[in-house]
């Protein structure tokens, strides 16, 4: 959540609330070649996206409310989750990936 960076600790790792910076100012990491990709948004969209929808399904068999309140009540929490989770989603991958050194996979060939 605070966007640390995963080899100095100080809080450099995000230029805006969801973009990577390009390096790390007080200790030079390149934060560029790190791969997250889309991995993040995928779990954050099966996560939220059941979460979201088993809370709407109680609502509407508990209180009966009209489309428009579900509308009001499940677009703003789904986008604000999204975008928050995604920003925590992404440093925890980019500090997963420097902490296990991963790199592309590549296939050994025998001589």
């Amino acid at each position: 959540m605070y966007g640390c960076c995963p080899r100095c600790g100080a809080r450099t790792l995000f230029k805006s609330f969801v973009a990577f910076a390009d390096r790390c100012p007080d200790c030079g990491l390149d934060y560029g070649k790190f791969n997250v990709g889309d991995g993040p948004v995928v779990f954050l969209t099966l996560g939220i996206g059941a979460l979201v929808t088993a809370l709407a399904l109680w609502v509407e068999f508990t209180f009966e409310p009209g489309l428009l309140i579900h509308a009001l009540l499940w677009i703003p929490l789904t986008l604000f989750l999204t975008v928050v989770l995604l920003r925590v989603g992404k440093g925890w991958l980019l500090a997963l990936e420097y902490r296990n050194k991963a790199a592309e996979g590549r296939i050994v060939q025998d001589k």
